[in-house]
C-alpha cells in the first residue's frame, strides 16, 4: 500500500537503500548513495531525507555514526509499492517442471519443492505436509499377512494410495478383515482421517464389552490403520538450512540464526505462519515482527499454498533473514507452488 505522505524522491532513496542492503548486509550511509549516479542528489540531501525516513519509521540507525538499515515498516513499503518481480529464467522453469514430475508419489514430490526451493534461493526451503484433517478417506482394504499382522491400503483424496503394516491383538480371517473393511468403507468414506480415528477411539472408549464382533473387529483394526505412524509424524519437510548461514555477515546474524535453528526445533511457529497461506491466496509475505513469534523478528517467510481439484492441501515458503532477495524469491515460491500443484493434479 502507498503511502502518500512518502514524496517520489523519497521513495527513490528507500528503494536504493534497502536494495544495496540486501546486497551488501551492511548499514548504507549517505554517501554511499550519494555516489549512485541515478539518484543525482548531494551526500547533504540525502542525509535529509534519510533522517525523514527514519523519523517516520521507516530506517533504523543500528549506531550513533553508521548508516541506516531498513526497519519492518521500511521492507513492508519496499515489497508492496518499490518492488519489481524477477521472474525466474526459462531454463530454471524448465528444471523445476522435470524435477516435479507427475509420476512421483506425492511424499517424493514434496521433498523435491523443498529441495527446490533451497536450491533456487539459497535459503531455506519448507514444505508443510498435508494437515491430517485435509486428507479423506475414499476406501480401506486389509489383507491378511503372516501371524497379528495386517496389509492396510488406504486411497485418500481419490489420488494418493498407502500401505501400511499393522499389529492386531489376535489373528482376523479375511472374511473378518473383508467384512471389517465394508464396514469401515460404508461409515466412514468422505471423512477425515482424524474424524474417524476420533469415532473409532469414542467406540473402543464406550462400547468395547457389548460390541458385536464384526463391530470389534473393525474397530480393531481400523484405529491402528488411521493412526499416525512414527515415521509420519513430521509437519513439514525442510531443506537447505545451513544456506542461511552463509547469509550471515557478523556475529549479530550469527546470533539471529541459532534463534532461527531454534524455530525449526519447536516448529510450531513455523506451521502456524504455513496454516495462515491457506487462508488466502496467493502469494503471503511476512516480515520481521508481521510473524507475532520473538525467534522470527529478524526473519521473513514467503509462503503459497499447493492444491489438489481445487482443494487446498498445504503450503510451501522460503524463509531467511529479511534481507533476502524478495524479487527472486517471490517467483521462486509462486512457481513452485503451481508447478507442484499441476504436478499432484496429474498423477
Amino acid at each position: 500500500m502507498s503511502d502518500p505522505s512518502i514524496n517520489q524522491r523519497e521513495q527513490q532513496i528507500l528503494k536504493t537503500l534497502v536494495e544495496r542492503y540486501i546486497q551488501e548486509g551492511m548499514p548504507i550511509g549517505s554517501k554511499t548513495l550519494a555516489e549512485e549516479g541515478s539518484l543525482g542528489l548531494s551526500s547533504a540531501t540525502i542525509r535529509t531525507i534519510l533522517a525523514d525516513l527514519e523519523s517516520a519509521g521507516y530506517l533504523a540507525s543500528p549506531h550513533t555514526s553508521a548508516g541506516r538499515i531498513p526497519t519492518t515498516s521500511g521492507y513492508r513499503f519496499f515489497v508492496n509499492s518499490l518492488l519489481k518481480i524477477k521472474p525466474l529464467e526459462s531454463a530454471e522453469v524448465a528444471a523445476l517442471k522435470t524435477k516435479l514430475d507427475p509420476d512421483l508419489a506425492m511424499p517424493s514430490l514434496l521433498h523435491s519443492a523443498s529441495s527446490l526451493l533451497s536450491s533456487l534461493t539459497q535459503l531455506a526451503g519448507v514444505v508443510a505436509l498435508p494437515r491430517r484433517n485435509r486428507i479423506e478417506l475414499r476406501q480401506v482394504e486389509f489383507l491378511a499377512l503372516s501371524g497379528n499382522r495386517v496389509l492396510v491400503i488406504l486411497v485418500l483424496n481419490d489420488r494418493e494410495v498407502q500401505n501400511r503394516v499393522i499389529y492386531t491383538d489376535r489373528i482376523y480371517t479375511k472374511s473378518e478383515l473383508q467384512q471389517a473393511a465394508n464396514y469401515l468403507n460404508a461409515n466412514y468414506a468422505g471423512k477425515s482421517l482424524l474424524t474417524i480415528r476420533a469415532e473409532l477411539l469414542k467406540e473402543i472408549r464406550e462400547d468395547r464389552d457389548t460390541m458385536a464382533q464384526l463391530l470389534q473387529a473393525a474397530v480393531d483394526v481400523g484405529h491402528k490403520a488411521f493412526d499416525t505412524p512414527d515415521h509420519a509424524t513430521k509437519d513439514y519437510i525442510i531443506a537447505g538450512q545451513n544456506n542461511l548461514l552463509n547469509c550471515t555477515q557478523n556475529d549479530a546474524d550469527m546470533d539471529r540464526m541459532r534463534i532461527l535453528f531454534g524455530a525449526f526445533t519447536e516448529k510450531q511457529e513455523i506451521l502456524d505462519l504455513l496454516d495462515h497461506a491457506l487462508e488466502a491466496e496467493g502469494i503471503q509475505i511476512f516480515i520481521g515482527r508481521e510473524s507475532g513469534y520473538e525467534a522470527l523478528d529478524d526473519c521473513s517467510i514467503v509462503t503459497a499454498s499447493y492444491s489438489v481439484d481445487g482443494q487446498l492441501l498445504g503450503s510451501l515458503g522460503v524463509i531467511g533473514l529479511t534481507r533476502m532477495p524478495y524479487d527472486r524469491v517471490i517467483s521462486a515460491v509462486d512457481m513452485t507452488a503451481k508447478l507442484l500443484s499441476a504436478a499432484l493434479n496429474q498423477s
